[in-house]
């Protein structure tokens, strides 16, 4: 269930989502219009759009939407006014049990059921509002546009089901999704975006390449299994980033799947985050007790790496001359994602995470914070990602205890480091309350594909708290014992959901380096002297470890060429008669065409040269 939005994150809604939420009560205007017995629940803007939650016996469909739209026009042409109206909790009861609440009048004997619930939600002493437009009057905090008619483009896009309040014991309703923007141009680029983004779907381009395979009936949903030119671009991924951590003075460990429940009531990860992770395992390795009652160790998979590199931290006596240390792992974790939730390799249940845990003294924390970024612009750069963002996620005071470990004065610390060293580096990063990790402040990286679609693929966290928990301590120059500070971080967050950005971000056509099949070899012809230059050529390549395939079948070079670009290679050597008598290949590149004709060292060398500097 998503967190009801407090009256400070309300008052930072951008002016686009003002207008989504204003989109959102005119959608609900438009459907009482049709059907007056609707009931509503919420309405909130969202990442694209807005959506609103409604009971109602009709089956709301896509065939439905233009009556609806025509109603909408209606009500923005109207130019109504949003007011905004302070009321009693007293006058908001009534008004729900007569159904006026999220209505365009009383309806007597069909009172605002959701607008009951959600009036409890809203804390003793906050102030509670209605917005009314036109005759529609609904239970809501704001913020809204001035006037129906600021609403610009629109258009409602999807139906779906969804839990009242997101608890599957509650009833179900229908959720209308739409999305809205200033004005037509803007949401014209939005659909285009979405329908090149359609062609570039990780899942159709992953099964049409052979990259991974998620099988429901025997593996189980959201547990990907990499295939072998998936698992190509997965140790790509991992020598780039054991390159890159080597040369920043990362040491490697690997750690188990599976832990003792002490090792995450310590950690605060069943306290406060128990529904993310798989039920546990229970051994019953002991006799019973002398009551009777049998002795059970719990062990659960786990959900972050951090707590098992908190325990290599502490398997070893720690000196200040030991700091700042630096453990990185690829390690596989598991969390409970809701069934309806997972997407493709985007939401799965086990992710393969470039993992770090840096500890260090609170004198190297913003060296180490700002390498941390500095590393994150250099793989933007390698993969051509121009547009990105730092979303920077503090506490919300009022949580302490509940979502938020409980050290008020170490909130404000670390989250003040953290900004001191954004700003001084000059990064672009947006501050947003209440989203930081239980533990402390974090950084989701947000990047843009070359489409102009927006995802969060890395995170970057600061935890002042876990460390103090797990007793991890140093000995300092003057022989006392402090407790590091811990980054968590992974730049290329997960296997699962960077390459299915990726996927995405190149359409599948990938650089050299990165391409499941770089290279493939096709002669004129089946020559038995041809087909012989052509295994030279491909043992050389495979010598340096260039995934290298061949075609020497009798087929026409035509079609031979149109079934590799279908197949994304990378690099395509075509040898005829003339290239070996002249030691020649000539080249094609996919996507670019034929490069022409090359001596055989040139066109090997270039190769290497392209793969290991990682060229676009």
């Amino acid at each position: 269930m998503q967190d009801r939005k407090t009256l400070d994150d309300r008052a930072k809604m951008t002016d686009l989502e003002r207008l989504r939420h204003s989109a959102a009560h005119v959608m609900a205007t438009a459907i009482l219009r049709l059907w007056p017995d609707a009931q509503f629940a919420a309405g909130p803007p969202v990442e694209n759009g807005f959506y609103y939650d409604v009971d109602l016996k009709h089956r709301i469909s896509p065939e439905d939407f233009p009556k609806i739209e025509e109603e909408m026009k209606k009500e923005i042409k109207a130019n109504h006014p949003f007011e905004k109206i302070v009321v009693t909790r007293e006058q908001a009861l009534k008004d729900s049990e007569s159904g006026r609440l999220g209505g365009l009048s009383e309806r007597p004997g069909n009172p605002s059921k959701f607008k009951i619930g959600n009036l409890e939600a809203i804390p003793e002493g906050e102030q509670i509002t209605y917005y009314k437009n036109g005759d529609f009057l609904d239970l809501c905090a704001g913020p809204h546009v001035m006037r129906t008619g600021n609403i610009g483009a629109f258009k409602l896009t999807t139906v779906a089901s969804a839990y009242y309040k997101g608890d599957e014991r509650n009833p179900q309703l229908q959720r209308i999704y739409g999305t809205a923007f200033k004005n037509k141009t803007e949401m014209d680029a939005y659909f285009t975006m979405l329908e090149e983004a359609k062609k570039r779907d990780h899942r159709k381009i992953g099964a049409e390449m052979g990259l991974f395979a998620i099988d429901t009936e025997y593996v189980g949903p959201g547990l990907a299994l990499w295939l072998p030119k998936g698992t190509a671009i997965v140790e790509e991924l991992e020598k780039l980033a054991k390159e890159t951590e080597f040369a920043a003075g990362y040491v490697r460990v690997k750690t188990p799947h599976i832990a003792r429940e002490k090792m995450y009531i310590t950690s605060g990860h069943i306290p406060l985050y128990q529904e993310s992770m798989f039920p546990p395992l229970e051994l019953k390795e002991k006799a019973a007790d002398a009551n009777g009652k049998e002795n059970v160790d719990r062990y659960y998979l786990k959900a972050m790496n951090c707590p098992h590199h908190h325990r290599i931290f502490a398997a070893e006596p720690r000196s200040y001359r030991d700091l700042p240390l630096r453990l990185a792992e690829y390690g596989c974790c598991y969390r409970y994602e809701q069934s309806g939730e997972l997407f493709g390799l985007m939401r799965v249940r086990a992710l393969n995470m470039n993992d770090a845990h840096i500890y260090c003294t609170a004198e190297q924390f913003a060296d180490e914070f700002n390498a941390v970024n500095e590393m994150y612009l250099k793989y933007f750069k390698i993969f051509g990602l121009d547009k990105y963002q730092m979303r920077f996620s503090t506490h919300d005071p009022a949580r302490l205890g509940q979502k938020f470990v409980n050290e008020p004065e170490l909130w404000i610390k670390t989250e003040n480091m953290v900004r001191d060293v954004l700003q001084k580096s000059g990064i672009n990063y947006v501050e947003v309350p209440n989203e930081a990790a239980f533990y402390g402040p974090k950084i989701d990286v947000q990047v843009w594909s070359a489409i102009g679609r927006e995802f969060t693929i890395a995170t970057n966290q600061v935890d002042f708290a876990v460390p103090k928990q797990f007793g991890l301590v140093y000995r300092d120059r003057d022989n006392s014992e402090k407790t590091p500070l811990c980054i968590h971080r992974a730049p290329l967050g997960t296997h699962e959901r960077f390459i299915g950005f990726l996927i995405e971000h190149y359409a599948g056509n990938f650089p050299l380096w990165l391409a499941p099949e770089q290279v493939r070899v096709m002669t004129i012809g089946d020559d038995e002297k041809l087909v012989s230059y052509a295994k030279q050529i491909i043992n050389e390549l495979r010598a340096n470890f260039v995934r290298t395939e061949s075609d020497f079948s009798s087929d026409k070079i035509n079609g031979k060429i149109q079934e590799a670009e279908r197949a994304k290679v990378h690099t395509m050597l075509v040898i005829g008669g003339r290239d070996m008598d002249a030691g020649n290949i000539s080249v094609r590149i996919h996507g670019k065409g034929n490069l022409g004709a090359k001596p055989k060292g040139d066109v090997v060398a270039e190769i290497l040269a392209a793969i290991k500097n990682r060229s676009a």
